[in-house]
């Protein structure tokens, strides 16, 4: 058990790595991975089953301490990304299902491993878990009316099928794991420290799967949808952190609020289109799983010296007092 966490952990720590190399591998051998395909939605349910062993009273308990703070967080997830992507398909050329993929995925809640690149950008990471937490489980609502609403105009959308669809590949497995956690206690802990291996292992394969599906259209349009991931997520990133100061947070806050606004569920957004509309709404999807694990890093990183920064700042104002 200790070698399997161990590697659970290494393979965690070089997530991006594997996200890159095997999109790519899809890419270029696409009938190598195409068979992953059928099996997208148990893919997601394992990685929010996943979810749901790993959360706890505590972040729930954390969304009473402060509802605003959360409030703000999971608000700005379910505004601001369905109206950046509704904007930025609108100004561009590009196809109805690209269109709708980019929107899809831009009301899609918070991806899990926004929690991580918090923590790494020395946030509040209690705060990033509880938006997610709360973010995920609105889904369900939230997400169907929000594509209902901003998509419909380029494909028919039923908000009544991606409710149920959401319920059984989200709500239902996280309620599960929540379950085995309450059942088991202390049992499962040892299979927790797994969890980052049997993550990683899912989504590179939600990821493998859409790319190698898509990979003629990907060759054609790719560049195109890169560019609208890249500038939805960075906007996220941007208004997130904007609406941080606007209501007054701290520092720590800010930085969980920026990168929970701008890091979506990919996972769950190339699923639903997988399901719902057409192989190629999916692709935006996988480009955004792909990209957030570059961008992730880089915006925890200047997050991190920024805050090393301020701190330095201030231990030089504190020396100067004192002298």
């Amino acid at each position: 058990m200790k070698v399997l966490e161990q590697v659970s952990n290494f393979v965690g720590k070089t997530f991006a790595i594997w996200v890159l190399l095997f999109a790519v591998l899809s890419f270029f051998i696409p009938s190598g991975f195409s068979w992953i395909a059928p099996y997208i939605v148990p893919l997601l349910g394992i990685i929010m089953f996943g979810m749901g062993l790993t959360l706890s009273k505590k972040d729930f308990q954390e969304v009473f301490k402060r509802p605003k703070d959360v409030a703000v967080g999971v608000g700005a997830q379910f505004i601001l990304m369905p109206l950046l992507a509704f904007f930025l398909v609108t100004i561009l050329p590009v196809s109805t299902e690209v269109a709708v993929g980019v929107i899809l995925v831009g009301c899609c809640p918070g991806g899990t491993s926004s929690n991580v690149m918090t923590y790494l950008s020395k946030g509040d990471t209690a705060l990033s878990v509880s938006i997610t937490a709360v973010s995920t489980l609105l889904a369900p609502i939230f997400t169907p009316f929000l594509v209902w609403l901003f998509a419909s105009q380029w494909l028919p959308v039923s908000a009544g099928d991606l409710f149920l669809s959401i319920v059984q590949i989200v709500l239902l497995p996280i309620l599960l794991g929540l379950g085995v956690k309450a059942l088991l206690g202390r049992k499962v802990e040892a299979g927790v420290k797994a969890l980052p291996l049997v993550s990683v292992i899912s989504i590179v394969a939600i990821v493998a799967a859409v790319v190698s599906v898509n990979q003629t259209q990907i060759a054609q349009t790719g560049a195109v949808i890169f560019a609208i991931v890249v500038l939805h997520n960075s906007l996220g990133y941007l208004t997130g952190y904007m609406l941080g100061k606007i209501f007054n947070m701290e520092p720590a806050k800010q930085r969980a609020v920026s990168i929970e606004v701008g890091m979506q569920n990919s996972g769950l957004g190339a699923s639903l289109a997988a399901v719902h509309f057409s192989p190629l709404a999916a692709v935006p999807s996988a480009i955004f799983s792909v990209w957030h694990n570059i961008s992730g890093p880089i915006i925890a990183t200047l997050f991190r010296k920024q805050k090393e920064k301020s701190h330095r700042n201030e231990e030089t104002k504190t020396m100067h007092s004192a002298s």
